[in-house]
């Protein structure tokens, strides 16, 4: 499989922490107590104050000093790492200051990247290639529908200049909901938000023949049924061609592992549309478990996005 695309879809449970739970997170990863795969995002943006904000960069040094100490020491599962960063002048002094950690730091998450930031943005990836990147799409300005679809092709045309080293496209739910004041609860998805899922399909439409384009976190926990909920939102992300989701507890890892997985009739027919002989006089088809029609031209994008996922994250 394309290194590229297996990365992309290997993000899946994209686990954000605070900066300030150093102690317990290295214990966590060192005990390995998460729910495997998972990725892990550390979070300089929305979670710090303004006046905190140097105190935070000190303390994430010290934490990824911890894991690759603690890791070379004694080997442990070691999720990709990122780190979602406040600005484009913050990116590029992370970059630098961050640039002894390469060996378990994968890249940044990009806020509120949109229209008035991403050439900034773009500038600094160009010079850091080191490192993978994902823009979130949450900011206010995509509101507007007389230059959605104008800036969001604007955006897109921009970042091929650096497509090789963009590893998601990620959604900013909860932000893009705050700015209708909508909230859902635990037996709603966001797609019973209708100004907020049609933003995020005009993002999917857009992004998803070129990205992988991850689901919008899920804010519930605990508490009666959060993970019914979860489940049904996850259900609808990937009916809408998003992969993978933003987590902000453990307990959620399991469930999108388990949602990532594919039924054994998928992978069979996927398989099967893979291996054709696209210089056969029939391209068309009865499944595996002939139920279904199967064809190649129309099929094969589903079907290796389905064995991909098949790969990373098992049958079930």
């Amino acid at each position: 499989m394309n290194s590229k695309i297996e990365k992309s879809y290997s993000v899946g449970a994209l686990m954000y922490s605070p900066v300030k739970l150093h102690t317990s997170i290295v214990d966590a990863l060192k005990r390995e107590c998460f729910a495997k795969p998972f990725s892990l995002a550390f979070c300089l943006e929305d979670t710090v104050s303004e006046d905190a904000v140097e105190e935070a960069e000190n303390e994430l040094y010290h934490i990824l000093s911890m894991i690759r100490e603690a890791h070379e020491a004694k080997p442990f599962y070691l999720p990709m790492i990122f780190i979602r960063i406040r600005s484009p002048k913050q990116l590029e002094a992370l970059t630098k200051r961050y640039a002894e950690f390469r060996g378990i730091l994968s890249g940044f998450i990009l806020p509120k990247f949109f229209v008035e930031n991403c050439d900034a943005y773009i500038s600094i990836m160009q010079k850091e290639q080191d490192y993978w990147y994902m823009p979130i799409f949450e900011s206010a300005s995509m509101i507007d529908l007389h230059t959605r679809y104008r800036d969001l092709s604007v955006v897109k045309e921009k970042l091929e200049a650096v497509s090789d080293r963009i590893l998601n496209v990620r959604v900013g739910g909860n932000d893009l909901s705050n700015v209708f004041g909508l909230r859902r609860r635990a037996d709603q998805t966001i797609y019973d938000m209708h100004p907020v899922s049609n933003l995020l399909v005009d993002i999917v439409t857009m992004f998803s023949d070129r990205y992988v384009v991850s689901g919008p976190v899920w804010e519930y926990y605990a508490g009666e049924n959060w993970d019914t909920g979860m489940k049904r939102e996850m259900e609808l992300d990937l009916l809408n061609g998003f992969i993978g989701k933003t987590v902000i507890h453990p307990n959620q890892i399991e469930i999108v592992n388990e949602m990532l997985k594919v039924s054994a009739a998928d992978y069979e027919d996927a398989k099967n549309i893979l291996n054709w002989d696209d210089k056969s006089a029939w391209l068309v088809s009865a499944s595996a478990e002939r139920t279904r029609m199967n064809e190649y031209k129309t099929h094969w994008r589903w079907a290796r996005k389905t064995v991909a996922l098949a790969e990373l994250y098992g049958i079930k």
